[in-house]
C-alpha cells in the first residue's frame, strides 16, 4: 500500500514539475524551468533508488532500479534542457535533450571534466557556452546536472527586456503626443475664427511647447538609458565615495536628517562616476519620500559594509513605503509617482548595478531599504587588488 501511495504521489510530482518546466520554457523564465527540472530529476532517481531497495531479491535491485529509471523517461524527455546524473566520474543523460547533445544512448564519453569539478560553473561544448546548475545528493560524489543554454537564455531575456521597452515608448509617447494633436485642433479652429482670440492662441501655443518639451526629455531620458557605457572599475575607496556624496546631500537636503555607517578601510572595484549616479539616485529618492511624507523628521540612514564577497549599500528612509500595487513597477524605466519625476533614477541605478555584475532591490521593514549589491570581480574586471 505504501509503495503505490508513494508511486502516485511520485506521479503527481512530476506531473506537476512538467507543467511548471513547460510554462516556463514559454515564457522564458529560465531560473524555474531550471529549478522544476532539476525537482523531476532528484524525484525520478529517488523512487527509482527506493524501489530498487524495496525488491526482495538482491541481486534483481540493479535490474529494478534500471528499469525505474527507464520507465521515467519519457518524463524526462519532456524537458527542453539536457540534464545528466553524476556519478563519481561518470555522467549519464537523463533526457532526450542531453542524448543528443552528446551524441549518446547513456553514458557521455569522454565526460568533459567540467562536469566533474563542483565549483565549475560554465563550460563550452559544441562551439555553444552552457551554465552548469548542480544539485549535489546525499550519496556522495552524485549530482544532478541541468545545462542551460547562455546564448539562449541572453536572447530571450533581449526579447523580454524588448517587448517591454516598447511597451513603454508606445505608451509614453501616445499619452503625449494625445494632448498635443487635440491641441493642434484647437488652434486650428481658433486661427480659422474670423478674429482669432490671441490670448487663447498663446495659451494654446503656451501649453504645445511645453508638451514637446515633455516629450524631448522623455527622448533625452530614454537615450540615456540605452546609451549607458560598460563600467571602467579601479579600485575605490569606499569612505572617500560616501563623503563625497554627503557634502552633495547637505547642500541638496539640508532640512533631511542623515546618518552614516562605512566600514572601515574599505577599498572595492568599481566605476566611481556610474556608482555615484546610482548611489544618488537611491539618496534623492531617498529624500523626496521622506519629505514627502515626514516633513520636519524626515530622516535618511546610509550604511555601507561587505557581506559574503560583496560590498552592500543600503539606503533607509522613514517614508510611507513604496505604494502599495506599485512595487514590481519602482524599477521600470519612466514610471514614476512624482509630478516632476523623469521615472530613470531608479531603473538608471539598477542598470548599473547590473552592468557591475551585481544587484539593487528593495524591501521594507521599519523603514524603506534599496539596497545595492557589488560583487568582488576585481579579476573579471582587470583589476589588481
Amino acid at each position: 500500500m505504501g509503495s503505490r501511495l508513494r508511486a502516485v504521489l511520485t506521479g503527481i510530482a512530476l506531473a506537476f514539475s512538467g507543467l511548471v518546466a513547460s510554462e516556463a520554457w514559454h515564457r522564458g523564465m529560465w531560473g524555474t524551468m531550471t529549478g522544476a527540472g532539476l525537482v523531476a530529476a532528484w524525484i525520478v532517481l529517488l523512487h527509482a533508488w527506493r524501489s530498487g531497495l524495496e525488491s526482495a531479491p538482491a541481486s534483481k535491485a540493479a535490474p529494478a532500479l534500471a528499469g525505474q529509471i527507464d520507465s521515467h523517461r519519457l518524463l524526462l524527455d519532456g524537458a527542453p534542457t539536457p540534464m545528466l546524473a553524476i556519478e563519481g566520474g561518470s555522467a549519464r543523460a537523463l533526457n532526450r535533450a542531453a542524448r543528443q547533445l552528446f551524441a549518446t544512448d547513456d553514458r557521455v564519453l569522454p565526460m568533459p571534466t567540467a562536469l566533474a569539478e563542483g565549483d565549475v560553473s560554465h563550460f563550452r561544448h559544441e562551439g555553444r557556452s552552457w551554465r552548469i546548475d548542480r544539485v549535489q545528493l546525499a550519496a556522495e560524489n552524485r549530482a544532478v546536472i541541468t545545462l542551460i543554454d547562455i546564448e539562449q537564455e541572453e536572447r530571450a531575456a533581449e526579447a523580454r527586456a524588448t517587448a517591454e521597452m516598447i511597451q513603454v515608448l508606445g505608451h509614453e509617447l501616445l499619452n503625449g503626443l494625445a494632448p498635443i494633436v487635440s491641441l493642434a485642433d484647437s488652434g486650428l479652429v481658433a486661427i480659422d475664427h474670423s478674429r482669432p482670440d490671441m490670448p487663447l492662441l498663446r495659451e494654446i501655443f503656451g501649453t504645445l511647447t511645453r508638451q514637446a518639451e515633455g516629450l524631448q526629455r522623455f527622448v533625452e531620458a530614454y537615450r540615456t538609458l540605452a546609451r549607458l557605457p560598460a563600467p571602467q572599475p579601479r579600485l575605490i575607496p569606499v569612505e572617500q565615495l560616501i563623503a563625497d556624496l554627503m557634502r552633495l546631500f547637505a547642500g541638496r537636503w539640508p532640512q533631511v536628517a542623515i546618518s552614516v555607517d562605512v566600514g572601515e578601510g574599505l577599498s572595492w572595484p568599481m566605476d566611481r562616476d556610474q556608482i555615484s549616479q546610482a548611489l544618488w539616485a537611491l539618496i534623492q529618492n531617498a529624500a523626496e519620500a521622506a519629505s514627502a511624507d515626514r516633513g520636519a523628521d524626515a530622516r535618511i540612514e546610509i550604511a555601507v559594509f561587505s557581506r559574503d564577497q560583496s560590498l552592500a549599500f543600503e539606503v533607509r528612509d522613514n517614508g510611507n513605503g513604496i505604494r502599495s500595487g506599485h512595487e514590481a513597477l519602482v524599477f521600470r524605466a519612466f514610471h514614476t509617482t512624482k509630478p516632476e519625476g523623469t521615472g530613470i533614477g531608479l531603473s538608471l541605478a539598477r542598470q548599473i548595478a547590473h552592468a557591475h555584475g551585481g544587484t539593487l532591490s528593495s524591501h521594507r521593514s521599519a523603514y524603506t531599504v534599496f539596497s545595492l549589491l557589488l560583487p568582488k570581480k576585481g579579476r573579471d574586471f582587470g583589476v589588481s587588488y
